[in-house]
């Protein structure tokens, strides 16, 4: 598979298209970001650790009935992934208050949830990625309600099987 032409580049990785139209090379890399890019460093092999652990998981969801766009591990830092159109939507789960939501609700970081919360928000950095509803997101044409109900079904189940998976490893899935 030939690399091409780079289609697109955001915080963590680049995307390249390929010489077959259905295929997209990905490339990780060193940065890390946060708190909507204001904080800045370079990771040693970040892009490595980002390829393989991204790569595992996917396959791990694969094979519990969650369709992913994973294809192959090409290189420590390359994965070819089926070509998919993306909605312009950022989607949290939330097990446990943290980070944005303690501060929007006033409740100390750590605290249970009695339900997980799955919240929207509209992927656009320089809005601030703000805080969207169904309501928004039907009305803006960004998704039909089917397509919704389908992405928090499988958000539910991808969170599921995220937190047995990683409690396997002394890990608790926050959001």
């Amino acid at each position: 598979m030939k690399k091409l032409q780079l289609i697109n580049e955001g915080k963590g990785k680049r995307v390249y298209a390929t010489d077959d139209p259905n295929v997209v090379l990905i490339s990780y890399k060193d940065e890390a970001v946060a708190f909507n890019g204001l904080k800045r460093a370079t990771i040693t092999n970040k892009g490595v650790l980002s390829n393989r652990i991204n790569n595992l998981l996917m396959q791990m969801l694969e094979k519990n009935g969650v369709p992913t766009h994973f294809i192959e591990e090409i290189a420590d830092r390359e994965s070819l992934m089926k070509k998919v159109e993306m909605l312009p939507l950022e989607i949290v789960v939330r097990n446990m208050v943290a980070g944005s939501l303690a501060g929007r609700i006033g409740l100390p970081e750590g605290s249970r949830l009695k339900k997980t919360i799955l919240e929207f928000c509209y992927k656009n950095e320089e809005l601030g990625d703000p805080m969207v509803n169904e309501y928004h997101i039907t009305a803006m044409g960004w998704a039909t309600e089917k397509e919704l109900k389908q992405i928090a079904d499988y958000c539910f189940k991808i969170d599921k099987l995220l937190s047995r998976f990683l409690k396997q490893h002394g890990i608790e899935l926050i959001d």
